[in-house]
């Protein structure tokens, strides 16, 4: 198996994880924060959904200029608007990973804003870091406000506390 269906893989069990998350999300929360500094839930929620979509960005481009104005957060209303975001997102990234050879992860790929560029790595680094494990951290930033607000929490690598009877 090549590293790029073992990514697809881990990619499509992961974003039925990030789902199981995203659907407990409450439109009525969306607003609320654990504190001052953070994120709120929609923020968060959008940030995680939309992460879906980065490898095949990364896979099929060569930079993101943020400077550009061309990348644009999803318009997010409810939480069907999430999984919908996830789920397209990981589809467009499959699709574009599909074309890659083994070579083109050795490519770089740059995150910049104009002439200033805050960091740039090979393509397979990129997708793993700033994609994928980028995904699961706030995955579980996401975990956290659910428990906080006494919303039972869904199993992710077997059942959590919540799924225990």
């Amino acid at each position: 198996m090549s590293e790029i269906e073992k990514m697809i893989d881990e990619m499509r069990y992961e974003a039925a994880s990030t789902a199981k998350i995203l659907e407990r999300i409450p439109v009525d929360k969306f607003d609320w924060k654990p504190h001052q500094k953070s994120m709120s839930m929609k923020d968060l929620a959008t940030h995680v959904a939309g992460l879906a979509e980065w490898p095949g960005l990364i896979a099929s481009t060569d930079f993101l200029d943020f400077a550009a104005g061309t990348f644009k957060h999803p318009q997010i209303n409810n939480t069907n608007d999430l999984l919908k975001v996830n789920n397209e997102g990981l589809e467009k990234s499959v699709e574009a990973l599909k074309k890659m050879t083994t070579d083109d992860l050795k490519k770089k790929w740059a995150l910049r804003k104009g002439d200033h560029v805050i960091l740039e790595l090979p393509k397979y680094s990129f997708i793993r870091l700033m994609a994928l494990n980028h995904t699961y951290h706030h995955r579980a930033q996401l975990s956290v406000y659910l428990r906080l607000l006494d919303i039972p929490v869904p199993g992710i690598y077997g059942p959590s506390a919540d799924e225990m009877k």
